[in-house]
């Protein structure tokens, strides 16, 4: 077993006041620097950092990434929520840790959609539906695996099927 356990701290993000979610750093037990490259080849890092080490993946529709030491994981509803989820890394990392010598290491990140496409692919008409001020922003937050293409409420049908069938190509459909 590589990692045993960790402390953590939930918070409101300290960027923006306004946002209701919550934000969790853990502080890890044990480092796992080694893990990363074999986690990364496992579930397809959306970046992975040679130095100083981390990689990031969108898993559960959150923003998680590892450090040797911490993991971060965004948009949270409870404290309940993120030890749910700190659980399940847990296990899964230990699972991988397991199987390393199955796996080869990856150290590169996984393909990601363009924010240009993206665009393309959204109304354009910066109508606010989605909460946010302009069709640019939502798309970034596409990109960045912060949001569902779903939250777009001025998508036509046509439109829609043409963004999944894009986001398809990158497991984010």
């Amino acid at each position: 077993m590589l990692l045993n356990g960790w402390t953590k701290d939930v918070t409101l993000p300290v960027c923006n006041a306004d946002f209701q979610s919550l934000h969790c750093i853990a502080h890890l037990d044990e480092d796992i620097t080694e893990a990363l490259p074999y986690l990364n080849a496992e579930w397809g890092g959306q970046q992975f950092i040679t130095d100083p080490p981390s990689v990031t993946f969108k898993i559960h529709g959150r923003l998680i990434t590892l450090h040797p030491r911490t993991i971060a994981i965004n948009a949270l509803e409870s404290a309940e929520q993120a030890e749910s989820i700190l659980d399940w890394l847990k296990k899964s990392i230990n699972d991988v840790w397991a199987r390393r010598r199955e796996l080869q290491p990856s150290y590169k990140k996984a393909a990601a959609p363009l924010l240009l496409e993206l665009l393309k692919r959204l109304p354009r008409s910066n109508c606010k539906r989605c909460g946010q001020p302009t069709c640019f922003v939502f798309a970034t937050q596409i990109m960045e695996g912060g949001r569902p293409p779903e939250d777009c409420l001025a998508l036509g049908l046509q439109k829609r099927m043409r963004l999944e069938e894009y986001l398809g190509q990158f497991g984010l459909s």
